[in-house]
């Protein structure tokens, strides 16, 4: 069977929520310059420009979960900036060692606070959001526990979810590979970027795991460089 038939539950470097120090930084770092330069960011933005339409308010309170080092709050911020639109994000991560370097990383910005919390937890849909957005996030996770965050994002957000995650695919696999071998300077980043793709999904995979949970507005598409784009209307 090939590889890429089915979803890899390998854990990745990263998924050790006491991993820290240097080659953190690096990583995310790194994952910044991969997600900028391959348009990863334009799949979140696009999509809460489709929820803030659908649901137009005078301000919008948005949970990025699994926030990682505050590089895509960032780029949602500048984005509603630009538009004159009020938002106010919370960057919730399960290591606190990647909320201290968030919290570094954005000091410089209003309406962010930061959270250190585990999406398992019973409490996390206790305070709730207007959307709930997470970017290389969800394929970290097996379906079973999946089913369990997605019920955990219904609970908590008002009005819909954005998720920006990847599609599993021979290509995506073996391009980031070669990338990351030439150029990355961080083990865990050569590590996890290839079986980041593995862990990935196939759009049915995705759709039907939402479906189970109670999703009936689901929306996905298709977006460069080998990303869904999965918008869920609540």
């Amino acid at each position: 069977m090939s590889k890429f038939e089915k979803r890899s539950y390998q854990k990745e470097l990263m998924d050790d929520l006491d991993c820290g120090g240097a080659e953190l930084t690096q990583t995310l770092k790194e994952l910044r310059i991969i997600n900028r330069l391959l348009g990863g960011n334009h799949v979140t933005t696009n999509g809460l420009n489709q929820l803030f339409k659908l649901f137009p308010q005078k301000s919008y309170s948005i949970a990025d979960v699994g926030c990682g080092g505050g590089d895509m709050i960032r780029v949602m911020h500048e984005w509603a900036k630009k538009r004159k639109l009020d938002c106010h994000f919370v960057g919730i991560d399960a290591n606190p060692n990647i909320i201290a370097e968030a919290k570094q990383n954005l000091a410089n910005l209003p309406n962010v606070s930061f959270e250190t919390a585990n999406v398992f937890n019973a409490s996390f849909p206790s305070e709730k959001t207007d959307i709930v957005s997470c970017t290389l996030f969800t394929h970290h996770f097996t379906d079973d526990e999946l089913g369990q965050i997605f019920g955990a994002f219904k609970s908590k957000a008002r009005i819909g979810i954005v998720i920006n995650d990847l599609h599993r695919h021979p290509l995506a696999y073996h391009s980031i590979k070669i990338i990351t071998r030439l150029f990355s300077k961080s083990q865990m980043v050569k590590n996890d970027g290839p079986l980041s793709v593995l862990r990935s999904f196939k759009r049915d995979e995705i759709v039907n795991l939402l479906h189970k949970i109670g999703y009936d507005n689901v929306r996905i598409k298709w977006k460069w460089a080998f990303r869904w784009q999965i918008i869920c209307y609540l």
